[in-house]
């Protein structure tokens, strides 16, 4: 199974991006997914996550700026992003896990940079 983000990058203070973790090597859809990231320093904390119901939850400091979706015929667990912040520069990282596997997933990261 292999987990990859993608849509990082550099964006000013205000502005929005969408990240997006493509999955394969499971013929089962991705159950339940997180977004985390880590800052230079910090811990990698949760950012959003969503259940294998479809149910979501966010950090406080994101609630209602950032969207956790997913769509299983893309294979694909989204981040949107909106109204960024200097604050949520960081590597963003995808982790997900599948039917009938024990395992955790971690894509690899995408950067993404918030300044003017």
């Amino acid at each position: 199974v292999q987990l990859v983000e993608s849509g990082g990058g550099l964006v000013q203070p205000g502005g929005s991006l969408r990240l997006s973790c493509a999955y394969s090597g499971s013929i089962f859809s991705i159950h339940a997914a997180g977004w985390y990231r880590q800052a230079p320093g910090k811990q990698r904390e949760l950012v959003a996550a969503i259940t294998g119901d479809g149910g979501t939850n966010y950090a406080d400091s994101v609630k209602g700026r950032f969207t956790i979706s997913r769509d299983n015929a893309k294979n694909t667990v989204d981040l949107q992003m909106n109204n960024l912040k200097p604050e949520d520069t960081a590597v963003y990282y995808c982790k997900g896990g599948f039917p009938g596997d024990r395992n955790l997933y971690w894509g690899p990261g995408t950067q993404v940079t918030v300044a003017s």
